[in-house]
């Protein structure tokens, strides 16, 4: 009846089920990705497919040039693997020109470096003129390598940054797979021609990529570093989830670069931001290199250690000289081993999607321990398949050569799923502002150096110790690494770019106070929002 007192049971059941109310509140759903931040993400990694055409198109390219040219192996060995020396000096200038000219001509710099070297391959009529197009080429490698990670980090919201920061090594990997299919396209013409054929075709895609970047925005850190608040708040507003988020994302950055809350495009901000420009340049290089906090230094530990263990475990190598390895299996005819080249580039192109997918759900740690151990292991099986061969009678020799291929092939897929992508993207998001573009110039430069000390030796090690024996090296390689990532990398999903840095202890330049509650609030609630995908 209306108006009659419930039983205390009844009561008491009403209150415990009424309490239980918001623990049963669903949660919150992943927002849609940012259609404009993805376009931009786009855009940006474009660079990385002219970069893994380079690489790529030397592997078949180089069994023709030989033959023309009338080289040696060492010279092509040092032609092959010169461009990563060379992307060093593209990687450490494009931190300064990403800082100068800002993030997006940088990236037409590199498409504009990426052509011309293109040409001068193309054209070059002996072994000199080849390495200075190389040479050319590798800038831009280097330029592409450093520059597209970070201009996708700075413009990606929190809730995708992971996602989007994953695209230059898929396009990396997609360029690498349009190098094999120019090798195998291009094989059956005159051998004067073919190789020529494969360096010209790099030449197109830079055209279109250079003006297709002028219409991406510039990004929103280097326009606060600029003193251009509003143009900033701009971007942020339509490369975010939300209004709240892009003003706390621009908060965070005013904070880091030095700029009070409430200031805007006034001519003190302007003056402000010039005044601390000199200090700051001057200043990284000695924080980085001479002077590192005990926070720099474990960044640059995980940063320049992840770099490393990823060309050290000589991916590479079985990119640029995959024709001789299949040979090595069994695979005899240079068509057939061109043909087969081409699954090395479809299973790094297919396989990536899995780390970009999974990036911002399972985070960053899980990809790259069972990347890593997936290499160690598969590694060990081709080194081992390889050995066996030359020990056995022809008909298990095949089964061993159809082994050693399948572990080829399951190598190359383990690094696209995790390692190859996941370095860059952990790379680009655990350094704070100040000193971001030249760590990432660092670990880039590293990168490149490895990747060039691997394969400018394969083929000296390969003859020296086996191509079996050079892979039990890398295994091992592999498995030392697996225990650095173990020990050393924390996990960064979720976090802001800002917060991020904190999980290596509390900088010397960060401010004891949060910087302000909505900022705050909204680096709480993307940080809780990743965590529930």
């Amino acid at each position: 009846m209306a108006g009659e007192a419930c039983p205390p049971q009844q009561h008491s059941a009403m209150v415990s089920t009424t309490d239980a109310v918001p623990a049963a509140v669903a949660p919150a759903k992943r927002p849609p990705i940012n259609k404009y931040a993805l376009a931009c993400a786009l855009l940006a990694s474009m660079n990385s497919v002219l970069l893994g055409y380079d690489i790529s198109v030397m592997s078949g390219a180089q069994l023709f040039m030989k033959e023309d040219l009338k080289i040696t192996d060492t010279q092509i060995e040092i032609l092959a693997g010169v461009i990563n020396i060379y992307s060093l000096f593209g990687s450490l200038a494009a931190g300064f020109t990403s800082d100068w000219l800002g993030r997006r001509y940088t990236m037409v710099l590199a498409a504009a470096i990426f052509f011309t070297g293109a040409i001068l391959m193309g054209f070059a009529p002996d072994y000199a003129i080849l390495m200075v197009g190389r040479f050319v080429a590798g800038i831009g490698v280097g330029f592409a390598l450093m520059i597209a990670p970070v201009y996708t980090a700075e413009v990606a919201p929190t809730s995708a940054r992971g996602f989007l920061t994953s695209f230059p090594e898929v396009f990396n990997n997609f360029g690498i797979l349009l190098g094999y299919v120019s090798n195998f396209a291009f094989a059956r013409l005159p051998v004067h021609l073919s190789w020529r054929a494969m360096f010209l075709v790099g030449a197109v895609p830079p055209v279109f990529l250079g003006v297709a970047v002028l219409a991406m925005p510039e990004s929103p850190r280097w326009l606060v570093m600029r003193g251009r608040i509003d143009d900033a708040r701009r971007v942020l507003q339509r490369t975010s989830d939300s209004p709240d988020e892009a003003e706390g994302r621009l908060l965070d950055i005013k904070k880091a670069v030095g700029i009070p809350e409430g200031a805007s495009d006034a001519s003190d901000v302007v003056a402000m931001v010039r005044a601390n420009k000199g200090a700051h340049t001057q200043g990284v290089w000695r924080e980085l290199l001479i002077n590192p906090s005990r926070p720099v230094r474990r960044m640059l530990a995980a940063g320049l250690g992840l770099m490393f263990i990823q060309q050290a475990t000589g991916v590479d190598c079985v990119v640029m000289y995959s024709p001789r390895v299949f040979e090595q299996a069994g695979i005899k005819s240079k068509t057939n081993s061109l043909g087969a080249s081409m699954a090395v580039g479809a299973c790094k192109t297919f396989f990536i999607p899995i780390s970009t997918l999974l990036l911002d759900r399972i985070g960053r740690r899980p990809l790259l321990l069972a990347s890593g151990g997936g290499m160690a292991i598969f590694l060990f099986t081709l080194a081992t398949s390889l050995l066996m061969m030359d020990r056995r009678p022809e008909r298990e020799a095949a089964a061993l050569g159809a082994v050693s291929i399948a572990a080829m092939l399951a190598f190359v897929a383990s690094f696209a799923s995790g390692l190859g992508p996941v370095a860059w993207v952990y790379c680009s998001e655990i350094y704070p502002l100040r000193l971001r573009a030249q760590a990432a110039a660092i670990g880039t430069g590293l990168n490149r150096i490895m990747s060039g000390a691997t394969t400018m030796s394969f083929l000296s090690l390969s003859n020296s110790i086996t191509i079996a024996g050079s892979f039990y090296l890398y295994a091992c390689v592999a498995a030392a690494g697996w225990v650095f990532m173990y020990f050393f990398l924390p996990e960064t999903k979720g976090k802001s770019l800002e917060d991020t840095v904190k999980l290596f202890g509390k900088d010397a330049d960060d401010d004891d106070d949060v910087v302000a509650g909505a900022g705050r609030h909204e680096r709480k609630k993307s940080t809780e929002l990743s965590a529930q995908q």
